[in-house]
C-alpha cells in the first residue's frame, strides 16, 4: 500500500514546476501502478501551449476556473471544480487559469518518473 501527503514531497525532485505552474507527483512510475498522479495548480493569468505525443492525460479540476482550448478543432471548454477533461488523442492544447489559481489532479499514461519538465513543444519525454 502507498499512502502518501503531497506536503511530505515539496521541495523534493518530485515537487516540479516552471512558468505558471507547480506540480507534486504524488505516484509516479517507480511506484509500479502504471501510471502516474499529480497534485497541479496553474496560476491565474497563467496560458500553456502543451501537447502530450508521448502520454495520454485526464484532469479532474478540483477548484479555481479555466479553460482548455483544443488546438485541432479550435473549440474552447470552460473548466471548474467538478469538471475533468481528457486528451485522449495526444491533444494539442492551451490550457488558461482565468479564476483563481487551477488546481488539477492529473493522472498521466504512461507513467512520468516525477522530475520532469515540459519539453520546448509542451511534451515531456517517455524515460526508462
Amino acid at each position: 500500500m502507498i499512502v502518501i501527503n503531497a506536503e511530505q514531497l515539496r521541495g523534493t525532485p518530485r515537487d516540479a514546476s516552471g512558468p505558471g505552474w507547480q506540480s507534486v507527483r504524488m505516484i509516479v512510475k517507480g511506484d509500479g501502478m502504471g501510471y502516474s498522479v499529480h497534485e497541479t495548480r496553474i496560476t491565474e493569468g497563467a496560458e500553456l501551449e502543451l501537447e502530450y505525443k508521448n502520454h495520454f492525460e485526464t484532469n479532474y479540476c478540483v477548484a479555481g476556473e479555466g479553460e482548455v482550448k483544443d488546438l485541432n478543432t479550435g473549440k474552447t471548454y470552460p473548466i471548474k471544480a467538478g469538471d475533468i477533461y481528457a486528451l485522449n488523442l495526444n491533444d494539442p492544447h492551451i490550457l488558461r487559469a482565468t479564476k483563481g489559481d487551477l488546481h488539477l489532479l492529473c493522472v498521466f499514461n504512461p507513467p512520468l518518473n516525477g522530475d520532469e519538465t515540459h519539453n520546448a513543444d509542451g511534451s515531456y519525454d517517455v524515460r526508462d
